[in-house]
């Protein structure tokens, strides 16, 4: 068995703590090692064996390291993985990718002149009820897909004082938010051709996008993707139909809040969602209803992919050209919402 790869973490506020940490610690073929963050007592009251440093060079440019993880605030994200794949690592960037297509594409160039794996952290691509929808397209269950309505809603009303939430570049719900229901979208359907979109402020005090709606437009279906800060319930996760049936389902996935309470992925309750999807069709000119149980969530798979990538023994589980597809769709959105038109693409 070949020995874990070597993993060092850029980042430790939400995302680095939350997701990245825990799922890296939780993979056998990797060990995390050392982790860069502006607030090393955090990291040390966390994981008191692992390096801490505060300048990410530092770190990068460590000759032990295999695997840079970036979970840094959004703008730092392409500068920093081009210094780590110029120092020859392997490379996971948390979503978004970039904040254009011109930084996506350059960062794949980079990966590939380098001859290292760059893999992005589309995590939802594992989400249970996402999972389970996979599994009914590809049984064919609900026929042709007509329409896909994809809604990731919070309720915050409050404006928080954080990046995420300023004024500043990539900040925002359709950077935070808008990656997952893009990513989701485009592995199931492919690239749309053309997107049509609404981005606005609707909080008070609110500085950044905290309201989206945006539609992907494909030969034979309407993709239509929603995220908000203030809706406190109601709408499904996700209301897909065919020509066959219709697929419905609410609540979000288990795993974020179970790495927040500290659960680990060998927990029995590990990526168990209690809340069942539904089927409808029609038989026999009546309507019927059936419960869709979910598989369990498995972001832990992504981890693992990864090393077995960085081994050559497996495809990466989300390749960075993946993630170019994503950051035209966002780039397309925003643009199409600035002018109140139609973006082909």
């Amino acid at each position: 068995m070949s020995k874990p790869l070597r993993v060092g973490l850029i980042g430790y506020g939400y995302a680095g703590k939350t997701f990245h940490a825990p799922l890296i610690h939780a993979t056998p073929a990797l060990s995390l090692v050392a982790v860069a963050s502006s607030r090393p007592a955090d990291v040390i009251a966390d994981w008191p064996d692992v390096a801490v440093k505060t300048d990410p060079a530092a770190l990068i440019t460590r000759p032990d390291i295999d695997l840079v993880v970036i979970a840094t605030p959004n703008d730092t994200h392409a500068p920093l993985a081009r210094a780590a794949l110029a120092a020859g690592k392997h490379v996971v960037v948390d979503k978004p990718f970039t904040l254009d297509v011109a930084e996506a594409e350059a960062l794949v160039d980079a990966a590939r002149e380098a001859g290292r794996q760059l893999s992005v952290f589309h995590n939802r691509r594992w989400d249970a009820d996402f999972l389970a929808l996979r599994r009914l397209l590809a049984d064919g269950v609900l026929g042709r897909v007509t329409e896909f309505q994809s809604r990731f809603d919070r309720y915050r009303p409050t404006v928080r004082q954080r990046w995420r939430e300023g004024a500043g570049p990539g900040a925002g719900l359709w950077f935070d938010l808008g990656p997952h229901l893009v990513d989701q979208a485009v592995a199931l359907f492919g690239v749309p051709q053309a997107v049509s979109a609404n981005l606005a402020i609707r909080r008070d005090g609110g500085k950044a996008v905290d309201d989206a709606l945006v539609v992907l437009h494909y030969p034979t279906l309407r993709a239509v993707l929603g995220a908000s800060m203030l809706v406190s319930g109601g709408t499904p996760r996700f209301l897909v139909h065919g020509t066959l049936a219709s697929f419905e389902k609410h609540g979000l996935d288990e795993q974020e809040n179970q790495l927040k309470a500290g659960l680990t992925p060998a927990h029995a309750d590990w990526g168990v969602d209690p809340i069942p999807g539904r089927l409808h069709r029609w038989v026999d000119d009546h309507p019927q209803s059936e419960a869709v149980p979910m598989p369990r969530g498995d972001y832990p798979a992504f981890y693992a992919a990864v090393a077995e990538a960085i081994h050559g023994r497996a495809p990466n589980p989300v390749p960075a050209e993946d993630a170019v597809a994503v950051m035209l769709v966002l780039e397309a959105a925003i643009r199409a919402s600035d002018t109140n038109s139609l973006v082909r693409l």
